[in-house]
């Protein structure tokens, strides 16, 4: 089975990033493909809503399902761990029109009028296609962003803990049923590649959390001038859309108090107060009392990512609620 063969300069660069042109496009493979990726339905029926009267057309032509192949430079790697989707459209821009035609030259033929048109004048392609993306955006994805991205923000944290406890074996270990690591190698079972990847010397790997990806994973290494990545779908997702709250094991409520086990229950990923207390129903300065004691007594640990705090579950509150269930 293929996979990555590490240095110890390349454990050392891989980083993780998160990028919003890459849940545009994967988004558009949901709305694609609906029925395969069941627990996405409440935002599809939302997003369909949302992007009525809205013109993606182009955008929609470069990305079939199923798609055995995107271009690069629609979603390639952000250099950035978080740019702004200006940023990242302002890179897809910048693709020189000859690396365009190259990778549009890989899709299957005939190729749809609209990428047609983006073949003969990539300039201009790039721009109408930018110009999709960000309405794309603005109608179906910007108005659900801050839950998408604190879920990312927690699968990020939960990772640097487990790798800062436990190494890179820790880092990897229940990524993704498709991805294992045994000693220097990370195996990624992908149909596209059949030999081994050898990074190159400190380039190392970048780890892409996705919420529109799921069920699946992606391996990317096509484009020299980025590094290569993985993207994945971070813990929690499962929970993303669901409106009401988790129910706590009855004999973790006995213990805690109901409100206190509830929370508990509820950060499967991490979360924040304002968000703890839109799913549970209880007022902010409840869960912000409940936290504390929470956090006080060793069941939570708090992470600060620019204004937003995240808590999270410790190894003995993870053991709590899963001998309580």
């Amino acid at each position: 089975m293929p996979g990555i063969r590490f240095s110890a300069q390349d454990l050392a660069a891989t980083r993780f990033t998160c990028s919003r042109l890459r849940e545009v496009v994967a988004g558009v493979q949901v709305l694609k493909d609906a029925g395969a990726r069941a627990i996405h339905l409440p935002w599809v029926r939302q997003a369909r809503a949302a992007l009525a009267g809205v013109r993606y057309e182009l955008l929609s032509q470069l990305v079939p399902m199923p798609a055995r192949y995107l271009p690069d430079f629609l979603s390639p790697m952000p250099a950035a761990t978080a740019p702004s989707l200006a940023a990242e459209l302002a890179a897809l821009t910048a693709t020189a029109p000859a690396a365009v035609r190259a990778q549009l030259e890989r899709l299957p033929r005939p190729l749809p009028a609209l990428v047609a048109d983006l073949r003969r004048d990539p300039a201009a392609g790039l721009g109408r296609l930018a110009g999709e993306i960000q309405a794309f955006w603005t109608a179906a994805v910007e108005p659900h962003w801050p839950r998408i991205e604190h879920l990312i923000d927690g699968e990020i944290l939960y990772r640097a803990r487990r790798m800062a406890t436990g190494g890179p074996a820790a880092l990897f270990d229940g990524l993704h049923p498709k991805v294992s690591w045994q000693d220097d190698r990370l195996t990624i079972a992908q149909r596209r590649r059949t030999a081994d990847l050898v990074l190159e010397a400190g380039r190392g790997l970048v780890l892409v959390p996705s919420v529109f990806i799921w069920p699946g994973a992606a391996f990317e290494a096509d484009d020299s001038r980025h590094q290569p990545g993985l993207v994945y779908p971070p813990r929690g997702v499962a929970t993303l859309w669901e409106q009401g709250a988790a129910a706590p094991p009855q004999a973790l409520a006995a213990l805690l108090g109901r409100g206190r086990a509830q929370l508990l229950a509820e950060l499967a990923a991490p979360a924040s107060t304002s968000e703890l207390a839109a799913r549970t129903g209880q007022s902010a300065p409840n869960v912000a009392h409940h936290l504390a004691v929470l956090r006080a007594a060793g069941l939570l640990a708090r992470h600060r990512t620019g204004r937003t705090v995240l808590y999270v579950r410790t190894a003995v509150a993870q053991a709590l609620v899963e001998g309580g269930g």
